[in-house]
């Protein structure tokens, strides 16, 4: 079966047709058909002409537990935008009240910084005692963070400080528990395929000797320990690359193959 990817409309048919048929999710650009005189119909028959022809090549859909965990991802990381632009926000309107913490701390979202903004929102004006909330190495730049928290902090910019910080807060804790719920979704994976690979086949099989060079597939934690050794990738951008990737390189034209 062929359909064309338009959107978001392919996938309620696809996820009702996956396991039963082999299913092609097609480019809709490769396929336009002749303009002009264009129904659904025609353009159905058209798809069906070009299948039986064989002149169809499908669109990488990965398999379901991928692209569940590629959901994950993609929503974190929505999640982490949504925070820095938050925190923009907050930096807008220290801005308005001349609080200048920005040009002496380096994250404004940082714990120094977050304990003397929550003072300021709940009526601290005293930048002494605000800059005494310094902890760290900030203890050694009291006197410009007094300079820098001197102010013209009104009641308006208390409740906008209170009402960023609360944001922040709320998207730390969804940012945490999409960490915790991808780390389970890795972790249930990887045990699916061990007990996959240990689990005896009812069809009798040649042993494969010991000294066989067929590499034993990896598991989804492994993958991501592996992509976590690469210089400059942590493991959040490790969990990203195999949720965009996948496990299975082969489905990825090689450099034999497209030439």
């Amino acid at each position: 079966m062929a359909m064309e990817s338009t959107g978001e409309y392919w996938k309620p048919v696809y996820n009702l047709l996956e396991g039963s048929f082999e299913i092609l999710v097609v480019n809709a650009q490769h396929i336009k058909n002749v303009p002009g005189r264009k129904t659904d119909v025609k353009d159905a028959e058209w798809i069906a002409q070009l299948l039986q022809h064989g002149l169809l090549r499908g669109s990488l859909i990965p398999p379901l537990p991928q692209r569940d965990l590629r959901d994950l991802t993609r929503s974190r990381t929505n999640l982490v935008r949504e925070r820095v632009t938050v925190v923009t926000r907050l930096q807008k309107v220290l801005e308005w009240a001349n609080i200048k913490l920005a040009c002496v701390v380096s994250d404004i979202n940082g714990v120094s910084a977050r304990r003397m903004l929550a003072a300021i929102a709940q009526g601290t004006c005293d930048a002494q005692s605000l800059a005494n909330l310094a902890v760290g190495s900030l203890q050694h730049k009291r006197q410009e963070l007094e300079q820098a928290l001197s102010g013209r902090v009104r009641e308006h910019h208390r409740f906008l400080i209170a009402t960023h910080l609360s944001h922040l807060d709320f998207l730390e804790a969804q940012i945490a528990t999409f960490d915790t719920q991808i780390t389970q979704h890795l972790q249930s994976q990887s045990l699916s395929a061990s007990a996959q690979l240990t689990e005896p086949s009812s069809l009798v099989t040649p042993a494969i000797p010991a000294s066989s060079s067929t590499p034993t597939p990896l598991t989804w934690e492994q993958a991501v320990h592996l992509l976590d050794t690469i210089p400059g990738v942590a493991r959040r951008t490790a969990e990203l690359l195999l949720a965009e990737i996948g496990i299975d390189m082969s489905r990825f034209p090689t450099e034999a193959s497209s030439s």
